[in-house]
């Protein structure tokens, strides 16, 4: 018998519940282009509701959500404010280049939380020379950050700044429930700050796919036609929309049970020879250095030896990614190989 593999990639290899395939299986379909799918329209409404904004359109995948949203509040030669970390600048293909011909201003941060003092000093003058400074996103939790999670004051802060200088405010929320719970926040509270959300179901909510786009109704209106325009109108997308209603209704709660898996491991990579640093473990994820000396492929190699799957993120960087499909059990094994590793 095959020994079972301890996923610590992403959480986005998450597999669907026995729960959840049923709803998929029963979920009435509609034409979602038509805007006669049930299963999406429940989908939407019910993030609408939980956010407490007006429109939500769902989508294939964050990276879509987060550029249709960048789209509708830039021109081409806009400039778009992010942080060196940020996916949307990193992670998705050149996309803010491609789909929209903006420009992006890097502010350099402490794990991707910039202030809003930084903000304004990234505001381009009114100036010819200079890009329309247009936007302002920022990515709750940060990935690259090792799940850090916002201050909502400093949100609070940075959407005055945004206010004041007529720039509009995107929220990629790819793992925005994690830090909801983390903190204790209120979806309805972010809902009041940003022009725009993208929220990913099929990260540590347990969706095979999915991402939702939440705005006023006018952005939504003008974001379906940017969605069929990169080819992502979907017809009987209740199938897939099912297992997102069911994530954002049953699975919210129960991402503490990462959190926790990932602070248990903290606590054992602190105490190895091999490991340099660590990031808190504020959510599910743990960025750790190892020593300069160490190959990063040696270690990554000895633990898939081990039936352990993890990721570089970078020079001397590997990720650990906790999720729904990793039981206790799973834990202790991790904790046991991580501390009988010698190097």
């Amino acid at each position: 018998m095959t020994n079972k593999i301890i996923d610590l990639r992403s959480d986005t290899v998450t597999k669907p519940s026995t729960e959840m395939l049923d709803k998929m299986f029963h979920a009435p379909l509609g034409d979602d282009v038509f805007g006669e799918d049930p299963s999406v329209n429940a989908l939407q409404d019910f993030a609408v509701e939980m956010f407490g904004m007006e429109a939500a359109l769902f989508c294939s995948s964050g990276t879509q959500t987060n550029q249709i949203g960048i789209k509708l509040h830039t021109q081409p030669a806009d400039e778009v404010i992010c942080d060196a970390l940020s996916h949307v600048y990193l992670y998705e293909g050149g996309g803010i280049a491609a789909n929209s011909g903006a420009s992006v201003r890097l502010i350099q941060s402490e794990r991707g939380l910039f202030t809003a003092e930084q903000v304004l000093q990234n505001i381009n003058d009114d100036n010819v020379h200079f890009p329309h400074s247009s936007l302002v996103c920022i990515e709750n939790t940060v990935n690259k950050g090792g799940g850090a999670c916002w201050d909502y004051s400093e949100l609070k802060a940075i959407k005055a700044v945004c206010t004041k200088n007529n720039l509009a405010f995107h929220l990629d929320g790819a793992r925005l429930f994690n830090a909801l719970v983390a903190k204790g926040e209120s979806a309805k509270a972010y809902g009041e700050l940003f022009d725009t959300i993208s929220i990913c179901l099929s990260k540590g909510l347990g969706a095979p796919v999915g991402s939702l786009l939440l705005g006023t109704k006018d952005h939504i209106y003008k974001a379906k036609r940017i969605r069929k325009a990169m080819g992502g109108g979907m017809r009987q997308a209740g199938i897939i929309a099912a297992a997102g209603l069911y994530a954002l209704q049953n699975n919210i709660e129960r991402l503490a049970e990462d959190h926790q898996k990932a602070k248990q491991v903290e606590q054992v990579l602190r105490n190895l020879s091999w490991v340099e640093s660590i990031q808190p473990a504020e959510t599910n994820i743990l960025i750790l250095k190892i020593r300069a000396h160490l190959e990063m492929s040696v270690l990554l190699n000895h633990l898939a030896a081990e039936g352990i799957k993890a990721i570089s993120m970078g020079k001397h960087l590997m990720r650990f990614v906790f999720h729904l499909d990793q039981s206790m059990e799973d834990i202790v094994k991790l904790c046991e190989v991580l501390e009988g590793m010698k190097f």
